[in-house]
Formats: C-alpha cells, structure tokens, sequence
C-alpha cells in the first residue's frame, strides 16, 4: 500500500481541523491524519514539518507543499484538487484505519 499523499497534523474536535478534514474529504483527496500533542509548546512535531507549532498543518509530498492555517489550506487543496473528486480519491484516517470514498461509502 502506498503513502497518502498529504499528511494533516490536528488536534481532536478542533474546528480549523475540522475544516481541513471537510475539505480533504469533500475533494476525495487522500491523507493521513496524525494528531498532535494538546499543549501548544510540545508540538515539537509539527514544528519540526512546519517551522511553527499551530495546527492544522499539511504536507504535501506530491507538490513539496507545507502550510498551516485552515484558510489557506483550503484555498490550496480546491486549487490544486478541485477535480479529485471525479477521479474516485479516497480519504483515509490513519489513526482509524477507515477509508471513505468520494462518495461517502466505505
């Protein structure tokens, strides 16, 4: 099995997360969820990929894109995916393990 090809880095029952992920889904756009520490100062992780500790973050290895705030990174996926959707993408959360196809079936 391959890759996703972007990583979202969030937190649970953020909305700008939440954002993102409506976003991902609705496009078809396949990634990996990785959820982050809840303190702001431990997300070494995030800014290790990011140069800064907010979230939500993308990577995206296919366009060599990283960004954070949920604003842009939705301009960014419907700009760059906004036909993914037609070709059957496929959203997969890594922590569950569920894929759900552009259609919303499992």
């Amino acid at each position: 099995m391959t890759e996703p090809p972007i990583t979202l880095y969030r937190l649970q029952a953020c909305p700008y997360c939440e954002r993102v992920v409506r976003a991902l889904n609705e496009l078809g756009v396949e990634y990996r969820s990785r959820y982050v520490e809840p303190m702001h100062s431990e997300r070494d992780v995030v800014k290790r990929v990011s140069g800064a500790r907010s979230v939500p973050a993308i990577v995206d290895p296919q366009t060599g894109v990283t960004m954070s705030e949920s604003a842009n990174i939705v301009e960014y996926l419907r700009g760059t995916y906004g036909d993914a959707a037609a070709d059957g993408g496929r959203a997969v959360d890594a922590d569950g393990g569920r894929a759900i196809d552009a259609d919303g079936g499992a």
